[in-house]
């Protein structure tokens, strides 16, 4: 190691361009998602994946939020909520919203939240 060397910045991934972009909606989305990267970090991989390839694909572990969760109004604007399930068997539930080629994670819970329990 370089005696001067400063802590250098990780490089994030890119997107192709075909791909949508991951942002942050919210200070908790950005939480959760940390916690959750230091719980399931291998599963949230494949998350990321997912969600910068096919986040409107319906599958066992995403699709839309029903009812009164199934929207979610940003600036004076309406979208569809969706959840994802990292892992099929596990608790932790990501909300997001589309606009255009940018997925918003809204919501990280690193349990099953209140709102969808049966």
């Amino acid at each position: 190691m370089v005696k001067n060397e400063r802590k250098s910045d990780k490089v994030e991934r890119p997107t192709k361009k075909s791909e949508y972009e991951l942002r942050f909606a919210s200070v908790q989305a950005q939480r959760g998602w940390t916690d959750l990267k230091s719980t399931i970090r291998n599963p949230l991989a494949d998350v990321w994946d997912f969600l910068t390839q096919t986040p409107e694909q319906v599958t066992p572990t995403n699709y839309r939020l029903r009812g009164e969760l199934g929207l979610v109004s940003r600036n004076g604007v309406t979208h569809e909520r969706w959840q994802h399930k990292p892992t099929l068997k596990g608790n932790a539930r990501i909300w997001f919203y589309v606009v255009d080629r940018t997925v918003f994670l809204e919501q990280v819970h690193t349990s099953h939240p209140n709102q969808t329990k049966a």
